[in-house]
C-alpha cells in the first residue's frame, strides 16, 4: 500500500495552484494526457510505466527523451512503440549559452510533440529555473527517499547513516529546489539494520515502479486537480 500525504480526494489549495503551479487537464481514457518521460541512463522504471498503460489509462507515454544518445532506456521506444530522441547538449564554451540552448532544443521538441506532462525518471541533469517556470504544475519526479527528509542524490547513504527503521519513495511535483516540490504521494519500506546501499536502493526501486505509473494516472485523471 502507498499513503498519499492527504486523503485520496486530495486537492492542491486553489491559491497555491494559481501561485505556483498551472496543472495540466483532466484526461481520460478516450483522450489520455500525453506524456513525456525523461531519462539518462537504462530508465529502469519507464518500462514498468509503458506496461502499465498496456491496460488503457489516461495518460500516454508520446515520447522518450535523454540527453545521452546512448542511454539504454531509448531502445524502449522501438519496443512499445513510442517515439524516442536524444538531445545532447550542444558544443559550445559558453556554459550558460549551452544549457539554455539545450532546454530551448527540448522545449521546441516537447512542444511539437503536443506534450502535456513531463515525467522525470532517472534524468540527471539540473533544469534551469526558466524552464521550470514554463512547465512548473506539469513536471513531475520520483526521488528515493521520504521527503523532505533526504534530499539530493544520496538519498540511500543518508537514510542509512541516519539509522532510520523506514525509507521509501516520493511522487512530487518539480519546483526550482532540490526536491522541495509539492509532495503528490509516497510509498515506505523498512530499513534493516545490516541495509547496504545497494540492498536498500533495490528495495526502494520495486516499489518505485508501482508507485509511479499509479500517481500519473491519478494526476492524470484530476485526482490532483484543484478543481476536481
Amino acid at each position: 500500500m502507498y499513503f498519499i500525504t492527504k486523503p485520496q480526494t486530495i486537492k492542491i489549495p486553489e491559491k497555491f495552484v494559481e501561485r505556483d503551479y498551472v496543472l495540466p487537464r483532466i484526461a481520460s481514457v478516450q483522450n489520455p494526457l500525453r506524456v513525456a518521460v525523461f531519462i539518462s541512463g537504462s530508465g529502469s522504471g519507464l518500462n514498468a510505466m509503458l506496461e502499465y498503460q498496456k491496460t488503457p489509462r489516461a495518460y500516454l507515454i508520446s515520447l522518450i527523451l535523454s540527453d545521452n544518445e546512448d542511454a539504454l532506456g531509448l531502445n524502449y521506444g522501438s519496443k512499445y512503440g513510442v517515439k524516442a530522441t536524444a538531445i545532447p547538449l550542444p558544443h559550445t564554451q559558453d556554459k550558460i549559452h549551452q544549457r539554455l540552448s539545450h532546454e530551448a532544443m527540448i522545449d521546441e521538441e516537447l512542444v511539437n510533440s503536443n506534450i502535456e506532462l513531463i515525467v522525470l525518471n532517472g534524468y540527471m541533469r539540473i533544469i534551469t529555473p526558466l524552464f521550470i517556470n514554463k512547465w512548473k504544475g506539469r513536471i513531475i519526479n520520483i526521488h528515493p527517499s521520504l521527503l523532505p527528509k533526504f534530499p539530493g542524490i544520496y538519498a540511500h547513504r543518508d537514510a542509512i547513516n541516519a539509522k532510520t527503521n523506514e525509507s521509501g519513495c516520493t511522487v512530487h511535483l518539480v519546483d526550482d529546489g532540490i526536491d522541495t516540490g509539492h509532495i503528490l504521494a509516497q510509498k515506505k519500506v523498512s530499513v534493516s539494520p545490516n541495509e547496504t546501499i545497494k540492498t536498500l536502493q533495490e528495495k526502494i526501486k520495486k516499489i518505485e515502479h508501482q508507485l509511479y505509473p499509479e500517481i500519473i494516472n491519478l494526476l492524470s485523471t484530476g485526482q490532483y486537480h484543484s478543481k476536481s
